[in-house]
């Protein structure tokens, strides 16, 4: 595929700049960028790490705070969930010389430029939510025997 004359696509960065980047019909399905993109996607794609980066995108939390902010997260699922980010990068840990000791977690710049798509695609579920809901009334709809 020659990149040179095909048009290529723009991306939005963290900081908002507009970068140029190779069209996603050159990449979307060359299997290994595709593992590549799943292992990362996958990572953070789950309903809790969403949630996690999202609350602390909007600053540093102590492990009781985002317990508390997310309805429904056990507290083992919230320390495992908190350590996968840790691990790749998203989330750093803070401990405090204190007694009892004090944890904050905040975000790395690798986790604030997560907030990104994130964000976007918070913005387009919301944007689409009617049609989404249309879409599956209809389905069911159809599904029902006579």
């Amino acid at each position: 595929m020659n990149y040179a004359t095909e048009e290529k696509e723009p991306a939005i960065t963290a900081n908002g700049a507009v970068t140029q980047i190779a069209p996603a019909s050159s990449q979307a399905h060359k299997p290994r960028q595709c593992a590549r993109a799943n292992e990362v996607i996958s990572l953070v794609g789950d309903k809790w790490s969403v949630h996690i980066v999202m609350l602390l995108g909007k600053g540093c939390q102590r492990f009781m705070e985002i317990k508390r902010a997310i309805d429904g997260i056990s507290q083992k699922m919230l320390t495992a969930t908190l350590r996968g980010l840790e691990r790749d990068g998203y989330v750093t840990r803070t401990v405090y010389p204190t007694i009892p000791p004090k944890v904050k977690y905040d975000l790395t710049d690798l986790g604030r430029d997560l907030l990104v798509p994130l964000r976007a695609l918070g913005t387009w579920a919301l944007e689409n939510h009617d049609r989404v809901a249309a879409s599956r009334t209809a389905y069911d709809a159809r599904q029902k025997p006579e």
